[in-house]
């Protein structure tokens, strides 16, 4: 008899320890909606192309506001006679992407650049199909970004074209912006992945490694990392000399990245990295009611 109360209590214990992880992991999504917010539902059908409007508009502002700061810096240093320092317009850029990642990473995935959005296409965490109005609303806001700087001061400062260095052949640049986007692709598509679980944290990583990326190597490329960061002043400047050095070189850098994790966490399709990169957050069990599998994963 004893032992077979025993056993029952038991059973009532492991009953009572179910429902503890329960109310535990209800606790921590309440924690979790106070703290980042409860995203719209539009923000997590993703595959409602009706919403797609809104997502391409937080495309064309947060890569306004990068190229701003990016090209920003150099304009201002050569108007204001060097009062803005190197160090502080080569780090500006980093800390603007952790901005912008903060504010409105939800809405579009952050991506900011084209080939982060190639990047996670690769990997099957982002449709092909989505990406040529991604890449078209980036384009937009980086030459927006360099037309204010030009109303505003003049194409002073090259409006922050980058270029290589003095003494600096184009081979070497493009080979310099392959390693630094190997680097800022890898940072992104492993804080993105399910198996890092960093969640907004991501965007320190992202925005330390392009700050310290500029830190140490804008001598030598300018550290663009960014196809259409250097696009906007090079059209506005009317100056593509240099500019295959920062398409070739940031594209051949993130097939790179894709391999590496290809090798690091197999072939890609990772649902909370398909989620960051499209720009969803759902706080619901996967497959739940009112949470729609992200585009890459609809059977």
């Amino acid at each position: 008899m004893a032992q077979l109360v025993s056993k029952r209590d038991l059973k009532g214990f492991s009953w009572m320890s179910e429902q503890a992880r329960s109310v535990e992991a209800a606790r921590r999504a309440a924690g979790a909606r106070a703290l980042v917010g409860v995203e719209p539902r539009w923000g997590r059908n993703f595959y409602d192309v009706s919403n797609e409007w809104r997502r391409v508009f937080a495309e064309v502002l947060g890569t306004f506001l990068l190229v701003l700061a990016a090209a920003g810096g150099p304009t201002v240093a050569a108007y204001s006679h060097g009062t803005v320092s190197q160090v502080a317009y080569v780090a500006a850029p980093g800390l603007m992407v952790m901005a912008i990642i903060l504010f409105m990473g939800l809405v579009s995935g952050a991506h900011l650049n084209p080939v982060v959005s190639i990047a996670f296409a690769l990997r099957n965490e982002f449709p092909w199909r989505r990406i040529p109005a991604y890449v078209a609303a980036q384009i937009v806001g980086s030459v927006l970004a360099c037309l204010l700087l030009w109303a505003l001061v003049g194409k002073l400062g090259m409006l922050g074209a980058t270029e290589p260095g003095r003494g600096i052949g184009d081979l070497q640049a493009m080979a310099m912006e392959a390693a630094l986007t190997l680097g800022l692709v890898s940072t992104i598509l492993g804080t993105a992945s399910g198996a890092q679980n960093v969640g907004t944290l991501s965007a320190l990583a992202v925005g330390g490694y392009i700050a310290l990326a500029g830190l140490w190597s804008s001598p030598i490329s300018g550290a663009s990392m960014n196809p259409v960061r250097s696009f906007g002043p090079d059209l506005v400047m009317g100056n593509f000399g240099h500019f295959w050095v920062y398409l070739v070189g940031p594209l051949l850098g993130t097939l790179l990245a894709v391999g590496a994790a290809y090798i690091l966490r197999g072939p890609g399709g990772d649902v909370a990295a398909t989620r960051a990169a499209q720009g969803t957050l759902d706080l619901q069990p996967s497959g739940g009611q009112g949470s729609p599998a992200p585009e890459g994963h609809k059977q």
